[in-house]
Formats: C-alpha cells, structure tokens, sequence
C-alpha cells in the first residue's frame, strides 16, 4: 500500500515579519497624509453636490436675517450628507456671526442626551427644563442644530422633544436633521412637525464619476502617486456593487494604498466586507432577523421574506412587525446600502424582489454571534 507523505510547510515569522515591514515601508514612502483614509476627514475641497446649494442658501439667508429655515436631508449611507454639512460648518461659520453645532444621535440617543451633549454638561441630576435652560443661556444668538441619524432617537422619547423645543424657542434656533431612513419625518410628532415644517432635501446616490472624482482629490493630496485606472475600477465597483456607499470607496483606495500585491477588485472586495460588517453589526435584533430571513429565502420575494421573518422571530421569541413596519425597515435597510428593493414582473402582476449587497457569510456569522 502506497501512503502519500505530506509535508506541512512551516511559517517562519520573522521572516515574514522582515518582508512585510520592508514592504509596508515602501507604500509608506508614497502616502503623505494617512487622514484622507478616515471617514470623517473633511477634504479641502469636497465635491459640490447640487442639493447641497439649497442647504447653503438656507443657512446664509438665516444668519442674514435671523428668520430659521429649517431642513431635513435624506440620503443613503455614504452620500456625503454628514460630510457636507461638517464643510459648511466649517466654512460659513468663519464668515458669518452664527454658531453651527452637531450631534449624532447614534451617540446620544434621547432629548435628554442630545441637550446634555450639546451644552457640554453632566445630566445627571438635571431635568430637560434645566438643560434647556442652560442651551438658551449658552446659545442666545442665531444657532443653527444639526442632529444627524434622527431616525435613531430612543421609542422612549418617540415625541422627539429636542426638535419640539428647538423649533418653538423665542430664540429662533434653525434645525437640520440628517437621515438615512426616507420615511424619518412621518416619526415626528404632529404638533412639532407643524412647527418644525423642514424643507426636505434629497441626496442621490452618488455615480461613478462623482465618486472617481473624490477618490482622485483624496489621492491627490494625500498620495505621492496613483493609479487612475485603480481608481476608476474602484468607482465603477462601489456604483454597482454596494448602491454606491463612498466608504466604501476609500476603504478601497487605502489597501490599494497600503499593500503593493493587492489589485484595485481585491481591495474593494475586502473594503466591502470590513465596512458592511459595521453596519450589520449595528443594526438591531429585528432588522438582522429581516437580513437572515432575506438569506434563507431562495426566491426573494419580499412577501416570502416576511413569512420566513415571523416564522424566524417567532423561534427566537421576539415578536414581529406588521406587514407594514417590516416593508418600512426595508426601506430603511435599502437607505443603508444593504439591499435594493426591485419591481419584477411575475406573469400578469408586478411584485417586489429584494437584492442584497453584502456578504451573506458575513451576515450569517454575525446573526450567529446574536442569536446563537
């Protein structure tokens, strides 16, 4: 009897070691600035979007007049809605008498928080009166609010108070809101809506040559060199692949950067699963509960999806959305750049497909990680 001997090729580390920092240190040689990588890297010149301008015309005319304008911008993930209104702090308040401030309500997630934030103050022991108190006290001149991922805020405060207050001071205050969810707006309540009455502004998915061109002023100032047919691929890529989600893109563009032997296709394909794992990884019990049936359901239709969704929740004894709730989480889903929701014809009627964009062994590790 014939056995086949295999060897197993051992690593030697610090070989490794010696190859990899020689390798590392020759990219380094071409970065001049490693901040063009982070998401929150404001560039010196962004790309001017269109509805950006009705921003900026909204908040000119207030710190003008002191009459507030308030607006709400929709938009996916990676559109440059955050980006966008950070450079115009930044810009317009060098310029103008008026006091931009920002809150992410992912981070503070009540009134209560977001006012504390805001003022730089320990909540504890104080009441919402107090700390809008201290808000007016600190702030009495023109201010404009900025709460970007409003559609976060707490089902404890689901009467969205911050904005309440904000939009009814004798102050004057302007408010922005920020969100990926479309349907954001119809969550506030009734009585501060009537006051609030945001002009809607609506940030469309980048294209493929909006997102080169971001990718080439990136590279520009902080790479000695780059390819333009890498950057190319990567727009082209991010376009298609992922509903165009800019993180993406720049994710991208650092392997590229960082490591000689990886091609511009590889390099997207590990950005993809690094930054859609951080979404994943956010979302709550339900919308990953939505995901995994969207995994396990082979057709893809959204009515299927949803018999599989409660049959799921109901396993892991969680209770599951009406119809209604679950078909407005898809839409939310889709603002994030998970999936896309599609019209099919299926023999004389029109019914909706969902199509993902994400690994779906990333999901089912980190839906296995929750759920067990």
């Amino acid at each position: 009897m014939n056995i086949a001997l295999h060897t197993v090729q051992r690593i030697d580390v610090k070989t490794y070691l010696k190859n990899r920092r020689g390798q590392l240190k020759s990219r380094v040689d071409i970065i001049k600035d490693y901040s063009i990588f982070d998401f929150n890297h404001i560039p010196e010149q962004p790309v001017l979007r269109s509805e950006l301008r009705n921003v900026i015309d909204a908040i000119l005319l207030y710190a003008h007049t002191g009459i507030p304008k308030n607006v709400a911008i929709i938009g996916s993930r990676g559109s440059g809605k955050t980006l966008g209104v950070r450079f115009l702090a930044q810009e317009i308040q060098s310029e103008e008498d008026i006091t931009i401030l920002y809150c992410n309500i992912r981070n503070h997630n009540t009134s209560f928080k977001a006012l504390a934030s805001l003022v730089g103050a320990h909540a504890r022991g104080k009441s919402l009166d107090e700390l809008f108190n201290i808000f007016k006290k600190r702030y009495p001149k023109k201010t404009v609010v900025v709460l970007d991922e409003i559609d976060l805020i707490s089902p404890k405060d689901r009467h969205m108070e911050i904005l309440y207050r904000l939009s009814r001071s004798r102050n004057n205050y302007m408010v922005i809101v920020l969100s990926n969810n479309p349907r954001a707006l119809r969550a506030i309540d009734e009585s501060t809506r009537s006051t609030l009455q945001p002009e809607t502004v609506y940030f469309k998915n980048y294209d493929a040559t909006q997102i080169y061109d971001i990718l080439k002023a990136r590279a520009i100032q902080g790479l000695k060199t780059h390819k333009h047919e890498d950057l190319r691929r990567i727009a082209a890529l991010t376009t298609r692949e992922t509903n165009s989600d800019v993180r993406v893109a720049i994710k991208s563009l650092f392997y590229t950067a960082t490591d000689p032997d990886v091609s511009a296709q590889k390099a997207f394909e590990r950005a993809c699963r690094d930054v859609v794992a951080d979404v994943i990884q956010d979302l709550n019990d339900k919308c990953l509960l939505i995901l995994e049936s969207a995994r396990r359901t082979k057709t893809g239709f959204v009515k299927d999806i949803y018999q599989c969704y409660k049959r799921l929740s109901e396993a892991v004894g969680e209770t599951p959305f009406s119809y209604m709730h679950f078909y407005n989480n898809l839409s939310y889903l889709q603002s994030c750049g998970l999936l896309l929701l599609v019209s099919t014809k299926v023999g004389r009627t029109y019914t909706n497909r969902i199509r993902t964009f994400y690994d779906p062994d990333v999901q089912a590790e980190i839906y296995e990680n929750r759920f067990g």
